[in-house]
C-alpha cells in the first residue's frame, strides 16, 4: 500500500496531498516513522490492557489472601488471579515453603524465593518496553533528517528556478514540515506511555515487596498450627 494511502486512514485529505507531493526520500522517512508508530501503539495498548487487568486482579488476590485461613487454600485458587504479579510472588514463596516440608527451616530462603519471583514478574511486565524509549529517542531525529533533506531540496529548487519564488521552495518546505510533524507524532505518545507504564511497573514492584512481607507473616503465623497438627499426629 502506498504511504499516502496509509496516511489517508488517519489524517485528512490536505495532509495526504502534501505527502503525495513529497519526494522519494521523504516518503521512505514517513514510512519508517509510520512503522515505528504502529509498533509503539501496539505495545502501548497491550501493556495498558495487561496493567489494568493486573491491577484489578491484584486487589482481588490480596483480599482473598487476607481472608484465607491457610496458605494451602490460597495456593489452590491463586492461578485464577493471573496476570497479577502478586500471584507469582506468593507461588515462589509457597513453593519454597513446601520444599521445607511445610515447616519453616529458613525464613530467609522463603524471602529470597519471593524476591526472585518478583523480579521475574517485573521482567515480564517490562518486556518490549524499551521499544517505546527507542521510539521516543530515534523518531525525532529521523524526522529531522527528513526536515534537512526537504530544506536541501527547497534550496535546490530555488537554484534551479533562478528566482526566489514561493512555487520554487514550497515543495521542499512542505516536505520538511511534514516529516518533522510525523517524527514528533511518533515520539510524543511513546515517551508519555513509557513514563506512565514505567511508573506503574515501579508501583507493582513496591506492592510486591509489601505483599512478600504479608506472606512471611502468614507463614510465621501458620507455624504453631503446623506444630500442633504434627504433635497430634504423633499421639
Amino acid at each position: 500500500m502506498h504511504v499516502a494511502q496509509l496516511l489517508s486512514l488517519f489524517v485528512g485529505g490536505e495532509i495526504v496531498d502534501l505527502v503525495q507531493e513529497t519526494g522519494a526520500v521523504a516518503k521512505v522517512v514517513l514510512l519508517f516513522l509510520l512503522a515505528f508508530s504502529v509498533v509503539s501503539w501496539a505495545i502501548i495498548l497491550s501493556k495498558w490492557r495487561l496493567l489494568r487487568r493486573a491491577r484489578v486482579q491484584s486487589g482481588r488476590f490480596q483480599r482473598a489472601f487476607r481472608k484465607a485461613q491457610r496458605l494451602q487454600d490460597v495456593a489452590a485458587v491463586a492461578e485464577q488471579f493471573r496476570p497479577s504479579p502478586l500471584v507469582g510472588v506468593f507461588e515462589g514463596g509457597f513453593e519454597e515453603y513446601r520444599r521445607q516440608g511445610g515447616i519453616v527451616r529458613s525464613l530467609l530462603a522463603i524471602q529470597r524465593a519471593m524476591q526472585i519471583a518478583a523480579s521475574e514478574e517485573l521482567t515480564r511486565f517490562e518486556r518490549n518496553l524499551p521499544w517505546l524509549a527507542i521510539t521516543g529517542a530515534v523518531t525525532p531525529f529521523v524526522g529531522l533528517f527528513g526536515t534537512v533533506w526537504g530544506i536541501i531540496d527547497a534550496f535546490h529548487g530555488l537554484g534551479t528556478a533562478g528566482a526566489a519564488t514561493l512555487r520554487a521552495v514550497a515543495p521542499g518546505i512542505s516536505e520538511a514540515l511534514i516529516t518533522t510533524a510525523a517524527g514528533l507524532a511518533a515520539a510524543i505518545p511513546a515517551v508519555i506511555a513509557y513514563n506512565l507504564i514505567g511508573g506503574s511497573v515501579r508501583e507493582f514492584a513496591a506492592r510486591g515487596d509489601d505483599f512478600a512481607l504479608e506472606v512471611l507473616n502468614a507463614v510465621e503465623r501458620q507455624q504453631p498450627q503446623v506444630r500442633a497438627d504434627a504433635a497430634e499426629g504423633r499421639r
